[in-house]
């Protein structure tokens, strides 16, 4: 069996015209054992590198802080000459390097890729070596691990044309198309993750069933595993992949505890009809996308308990058709460009011309109903009414909405689709675990939080905790994380997520 191959590149960041012209300046590195390089990390660490793929160079500097010059008498493998890792230093490659300069106060880079053979395991395997550093005696290390995981590459276009179950054992590489033809149902098995190359997408003509799990989700993300920079990971990125097409044919696709994220395109239900189920989405979270997060035209959604979250167009555009949203979270607060201008929320009772010809048309919108719900975003409630995070785009037609104890961030309307209904304002507006940002690594957590005075009052009216309607809730009573919302001292909240006290401090 193959053994792991790292390939290491060192540059040294040193003018080579000062060593050309200071010939032999042997004399004046210091022999001093007392003097010690520094690095910007005692570990290297990859995550998870897929076998036979291999992965993003990481980085690491090498620092001479001290006031005198040193040489580095060797730079080495710890495992040089049994394991298959090999180095290239200023340009030169081999397993061991001798007589590295480093001149006071400056650095090297030291640049390091891994590739990894099949394992033959479900598991990850753990891979470590070490890079040393002898200055003067004195020995120095960095660790470098990784962990590979063997998963199975589907690459050339995969056509499902029978029933077919997926299992978790391994995860998915995607790297183009899959494809479930029509009449042909794919069950995903809890806990599947499917990793999906750039422009990789799902296409549905077929039904797929997603059954994951609290502690087990399905998951669809981009395969990119390693950081953009230092605090911002690729999983925080959209557009890594395209998305998932639901085709006209397409009917009773579930998305139980499913995960979809950093894709273009989001979830992409096409022109079908409202007579037939699509798509349930229960406990799901759809987030993290370059275009939309769901559209659909005519079509029949159902979806409960389910997060719908940062996009740079709508998180819902929904033309025609019936819709039932309980307990969900819209939320835009995206922050890796400027928004395109559409709300979180579009409902339209039909569809603009298209780009081949066919000519606009009304499609009539049956019901959307949204109970206690969260439709929120960054931007302002607006200055008409109906405006803000929602647009209400009705033409000659049947246009039928509600919105049923939900936190709504546009205007105050007495618009009768609204019942019970908390407006989101500037000065009125929920309170999240986390909006991304640099100091939690650009993470969101939409749970809502309270904010709270020294005496332990709420600072802030809220709009979210304890506003939803129990007898809607008393269906639903566990939200996303499993959390009794009918138990809860402040509750039941609007959205996904109940509200969750953090536990006092002890004096």
């Amino acid at each position: 069996m193959n053994r792991p191959v790292v390939f290491i590149c060192t540059g040294i960041l040193a003018l080579a015209g000062c060593f050309s012209a200071c010939n032999d300046l042997s004399d004046n590195y210091s022999a001093n054992p007392n003097l010690r390089l520094g690095f910007s990390t005692d570990t290297l660490t990859f995550d998870t590198v897929f076998t036979a793929v291999g992965s993003a160079t990481l980085q690491f500097m090498v620092y001479n802080t001290n006031k005198e010059p040193l040489s580095i008498e060797s730079v080495r493998l710890a495992n040089a000459g049994a394991s298959n890792f090999r180095m290239n230093v200023d340009g030169r490659s081999g397993e061991t390097f001798s007589n590295i300069r480093i001149l006071n106060k400056d650095s090297l880079y030291v640049f390091v890729e891994v590739t990894v053979d099949p394992t033959g395991s479900n598991e990850p395997l753990l891979i470590e070596d070490r890079v040393e550093f002898t200055t003067n005696g004195v020995k120095q290390t960095v660790l470098l691990q990784a962990y590979g995981q063997d998963a199975r590459l589907i690459r050339g276009g995969w056509v499902f044309d029978r029933d077919t179950v997926l299992p978790a054992e391994r995860p998915y590489l995607v790297y183009d198309s899959v494809t479930i033809a029509k009449d042909v149902t794919v069950s995903i098995e809890k806990g599947a993750s499917f990793y999906m190359h750039d422009k990789a997408k799902w296409i549905i003509y077929g039904t797929i069933q997603a059954g994951g799990t609290l502690e087990e989700p399905v998951v669809f993300r981009g395969d990119r595993l390693d950081n953009l920079l230092t605090n911002l990971p690729y999983d925080r990125i959209s557009g890594l992949w395209d998305g998932l097409y639901v085709k006209p044919e397409s009917f009773g696709n579930v998305m139980n505890y499913t995960v979809v994220r950093n894709s273009a395109g989001g979830i992409v239900c096409e022109e079908s009809t409202p007579e037939r189920l699509k798509l349930t989405m229960a406990n799901a979270q759809i987030t993290n996308s370059s275009g939309s997060i769901l559209r659909a035209v005519n079509c029949r959604i159902d979806a409960c308990n389910t997060e719908l979250s940062n996009a740079k167009k709508e998180l819902a555009d929904l033309r025609g058709g019936e819709y039932s949203f309980i307990h969900c979270t819209l939320v835009n607060q995206y922050r890796l460009g400027a928004r395109s201008g559409q709300p979180a929320l579009t409902l339209a009772n039909h569809i603009a011309a298209l780009d081949d010809g066919e000519a606009a048309k009304s499609v009539a919108l049956k019901k959307a109903a949204f109970d206690n719900c969260i439709i929120d975003g960054s931007y302002s409630e607006g200055t008409e009414e109906l405006k803000g995070e929602i647009l209400l785009d009705k033409k000659d037609g049947e246009f039928a909405f509600y919105f049923n104890h939900c936190a709504v961030k546009t205007l105050q309307t007495t618009n009768a689709g609204f019942t019970n209904t908390q407006f989101i304002t500037k000065t009125y507006s929920p309170q999240y675990k986390s909006v991304g940002n640099e100091e939690n690594n650009y993470a969101n957590d939409f749970r809502p939080e309270i904010n709270k005075d020294g005496e332990g009052k709420p600072k802030e009216q809220q709009p979210v905790v304890g506003k939803a309607d129990r007898s809607i809730t008393e269906k639903y009573p566990a939200d996303r994380w499993g959390v009794n919302r009918l138990t809860s001292a402040d509750g039941p909240d609007i959205g996904a997520y109940e509200y969750v006290p953090e536990p006092e401090k002890e004096e």
